[in-house]
């Protein structure tokens, strides 16, 4: 319809409102012909590499809301943010929604939290 508005300003010097181009179509018998739409190609994300090791990082600066904070990567190669709020209970916050980490990545998991949290002295 712009296109239509703007060819009949353009070429014959019509200057018309969207109203009147639409009445101008229906009157007329005009098809509109759609180009269509190119639908961007969504890239996969790549699948994590199993490791088969759990690593726990600490983060320098704390999330807000939060005594401590860091990142977790589990055997599987899925990741997640865990911190431990003002009470001390633990969260975690995976990448992927709704990954559940095996018991023994939890395990690793915390036994690693409880060295990086006793070494930083909180």
């Amino acid at each position: 319809m712009s296109d239509l508005q703007r060819h009949l300003k353009e070429d014959f010097g019509f200057s018309i409102t969207y109203m009147d181009t639409r009445f101008v179509i229906l009157d007329l018998g005009i098809q509109l012909i759609e180009e269509p739409k190119v639908v961007p190609k969504v890239e996969e994300k790549a699948a994590p590499v199993p490791t088969g090791v759990v690593s726990t990082t600490m983060d320098t600066l704390t999330l807000p809301g939060s005594m401590a904070s860091g990142k977790v990567t589990f055997s599987d190669g899925e990741t997640a943010i865990w911190m431990l709020d003002q009470t001390g209970r633990p969260g975690l916050d995976p990448d992927t929604p709704g990954y559940r980490p095996t018991q023994e990545d939890i395990v690793e998991f915390q036994k690693q939290l409880r060295e990086l949290i006793q070494k930083s002295g909180l």
